[in-house]
């Protein structure tokens, strides 16, 4: 494997300027939905009292937990010491960054004060999993940077292997909190449960190598860089554990609450009632973000191509968006049990299904923060050196062998 050589963003011409206004103007609407949203009050959008997390956490939630997932290329590089995927670490680290600012930037307009954010990380509650995560997310931009610091400056060079190990075990942290959100809700018979913490950690994997995939592929495609089949194929292959680790989870969360009577209401709520949920589930979830892409990635390792690996990835974040939504949508949709083997009945709609239809400025909020994310590694790999001048199998892969060479061995074979 030769010597690996970083440089800036070469694009500098109409296009890129371009390209940057047009994310820019998605910035805008975003910020705009968030305005609409705030000046208006939230009966603008789908919510209700029933319906409290919409659209914009759905996007939000996907993207912090997509951005631990998208560690994956630097903790296999750091800590595993995986050659072929060192070169990747600095804009893993990048982009996980940018993700993660990009949801939380979607959280905090959505709670309608993001100005009171500042009594949040002023005042904390220890016995609220809300609390601990601003420790989480906080930790994870500070020691994220630290270690894009130690891959970039030579002096430095000596920590990125403890750097790279504390990155990777605060990463399996915070997908922790993030699912212990929800697991610790325990009004909610739709969550309540500990299997969600592995369950996000499955998800994160996933979506966020799907997500790398797509930057690095669009990335050297538009900056006319040397894009090898090595790479591309290794990451498939591994792209075909991280679906299966969370088909998985997923398979294991609802057996077990299949197993339990008191969820039997539930898991029939979304996997057999036929309501949109159910057809989110099955159709996208399991469909087309776990089937389609197996079936794509599922062929000899040689005939995968940036196409083929490329369309896996964009079926694995439209099935992780339906995840999310079944999750937390779904989850909330679920009439509450205030009194066990009772029936109630009033006028506030207990034991009704609330209705949910989603708005525009939720979606445009909601792409806003990919929007945010997006101009972030932009902005990023244009001013400082985060991307390999070159990832051509003849540079990364440790097993190379110039035609010329397999010739003359054939030859004497």
């Amino acid at each position: 494997m030769k010597d690996v050589i970083y440089s800036e963003l070469k694009a500098d011409g109409t296009g890129f300027y371009a390209t940057l206004a047009c994310v820019g103007a998605v910035v805008g609407i975003g910020l705009l939905s968030a305005w609409y949203m705030e000046h208006n009050g939230h009966y603008v959008t789908g919510m209700s009292n029933q319906i409290v997390w919409g659209m914009p956490h759905v996007f939000a939630v996907f993207l912090i937990v997509a951005a631990s997932g998208a560690l994956n290329v630097a903790s296999i590089g750091s800590v595993f010491g995986r050659l072929a995927y060192k070169p990747l670490a600095r804009l893993s680290g990048l982009l996980a960054i940018a993700l993660l600012i990009g949801g939380l930037t979607v959280l905090m307009l959505d709670l309608g004060r993001p100005d009171r954010l500042i009594v949040a990380m002023t005042n904390y509650n220890f016995k609220s999993i809300f609390a601990l995560n601003i420790f989480l997310y906080t930790g994870f931009v500070g020691i994220a940077a630290v270690y894009i610091w130690t891959l970039m400056d030579r002096k430095m060079k000596a920590f990125s292997f403890p750097a790279g190990v504390a990155m990777f075990i605060w990463r399996l942290a915070l997908t922790t909190g993030t699912g212990l959100i929800f697991g610790f809700l325990v009004a909610r018979e739709a969550y309540d449960a500990a299997m969600l913490a592995p369950l996000f950690i499955a998800m994160s994997f996933a979506f966020g190598l799907a997500i790398f995939i797509l930057v690095m592929i669009a990335t050297y495609a538009a900056d006319d860089r040397p894009l090898g089949d090595y790479i591309i194929q290794r990451m498939g292959k591994l792209m075909i554990i991280f679906i299966a680790a969370n088909l998985y989870f997923v398979t294991v969360q609802h057996l077990t609450s299949l197993y339990a009577a008191e969820h039997s209401g539930v898991e029939a709520f979304i996997l057999t009632s036929g309501n949109t949920f159910t057809w989110h589930f099955w159709l996208l979830q399991i469909g087309v973000g776990a089937v389609l892409p197996l079936a794509i990635l599922m062929r000899p390792v040689k005939s995968l191509s940036k196409t083929a690996v490329g369309l896996a990835s964009v079926f694995v974040i439209i099935g992780g968006l339906a995840q999310v939504y079944v999750i937390i949508i779904g989850g909330q949709s679920i009439p509450l049990v205030l009194f066990p083997g009772m029936e109630v009945q009033s006028s506030f709609f207990d034991g009704a299904i609330p209705r949910y239809v989603t708005s525009v400025p939720e979606v445009g909020l909601g792409v806003g923060g990919i929007a945010i994310a997006a101009i972030m590694v932009i902005i990023g790999m244009k001013a400082l050196r985060f991307l390999p001048v070159s990832l051509a199998d003849a540079d990364i892969d440790p097993h190379f062998k110039p035609v010329e060479t397999v010739e003359k061995t054939s030859k004497a074979t």
